[in-house]
């Protein structure tokens, strides 16, 4: 596995998150063109998709670590529960379990972020007990 300290999980967490939110956003623009220039085949490349899925992967990891250096349970609970929206977001943009908009996943994204950064001013732990 991966060897991140406790004390850059909420960086990773951060760039993971808004790298993704990158990636989201520019999907439309990436493959626009080719939605013009060909009548067929306008879907993203598998490649281009699984991106979401390491994203997922490097954020679930940053999570695990950032929760063990918190020391308020909202915040563990604010960055499980952002990181499960984000989840079912993805999950269900790959196989449409629930009807709703992709623009949905940008919710957990940026409440992801806004964790990992309220965790990183105000709840690291100083004490070795605390984690």
């Amino acid at each position: 596995m991966f060897n991140i300290s406790i004390e850059k999980s909420d960086s990773i967490g951060v760039i993971s998150s808004g790298l993704c939110m990158i990636h989201c956003l520019a999907t439309p623009f990436f493959f626009v063109a080719a939605a013009c220039s060909k009548s067929c085949c306008a879907a993203a490349p598998s490649w281009w998709l699984w991106i979401d899925y390491a994203f997922l992967f490097i954020s679930f990891t940053a999570v695990l670590y950032s929760t063990k250096s918190t020391k308020y349970n909202f915040v563990k609970a604010g960055l499980w529960l952002s990181w499960l929206g984000l989840f079912f977001c993805i999950i269900n943009i790959s196989y449409t379990f629930i009807d709703m908009s992709d623009n949905i996943k940008f919710i957990p994204a940026f409440s992801l972020i806004g964790f990992h950064l309220y965790n990183t001013r105000f709840c690291k732990c100083t004490e070795k007990e605390c984690c």
